[in-house]
């Protein structure tokens, strides 16, 4: 049988402590945890608000840009603008894809392109009389609202994440895409 002697006991916690700590208080302890909580819960809001900005763009721009990118078996052809408004212009359409019959009336969003007289590639929307641009101007103009919300989620990532190369990457990128848009309309 082993013996127990005193040197074999458990040592005082006080001076068992590393040179230079304090024991700390539960008090103290429980809130160092709800502060780092608070701290945990900014991130997760930030991130969600950050991702929240970013799947609204995608969801914007997949309106028309699943138009676009996907064209086997939509009617594809040229717009004749004959006349524009604030926000949209009407026209004539001419079939370029086979099955597709040619319209006295189509209508467009309005860009910065479209002048009385202009011949736009496009995409009719199936079952509407809506048309988007097709083409690489017709692809990056739909991708614009991901470009806003890339620029938006970027001040998110900056400010309310902290991670100022992310940021930094993603405000790039939306200056990138709307840049590209703009010089190809």
């Amino acid at each position: 049988m082993p013996s127990t002697s005193a040197s074999s006991a458990t040592p005082d916690t006080a001076s068992s402590r590393r040179p230079g700590t304090v024991k700390r208080s539960r008090t103290r302890r429980a809130g160092e945890s709800a502060y780092g909580l608070l701290l945990l819960g900014r991130q997760v809001a930030m991130a969600g608000i950050a991702l929240l900005l970013l799947v609204g763009g995608v969801w914007q721009s997949w309106g028309s840009a699943q138009h676009v990118m996907f064209t086997k078996g939509r009617e594809r052809g040229t717009m004749t603008v004959t006349r524009c408004g604030e926000e949209q212009c009407t026209g004539s359409y001419a079939p370029l894809s086979p099955g597709s019959q040619p319209r006295d009336r189509v209508v467009i969003e309005r860009s910065i392109t479209e002048e009385k007289g202009a011949k736009v590639p496009v995409v009719i929307k199936p079952d509407t009389d809506e048309v988007v641009r097709s083409g690489v101007a017709g692809l990056l103009h739909a991708w614009v609202p991901l470009g806003g919300a890339l620029l938006l989620a970027a001040v998110v990532i900056a400010g309310g994440l902290r991670m100022s190369r992310t940021a930094w990457v993603a405000a790039g990128l939306g200056v990138a895409l709307l840049t590209a848009s703009f010089a190809t309309l």
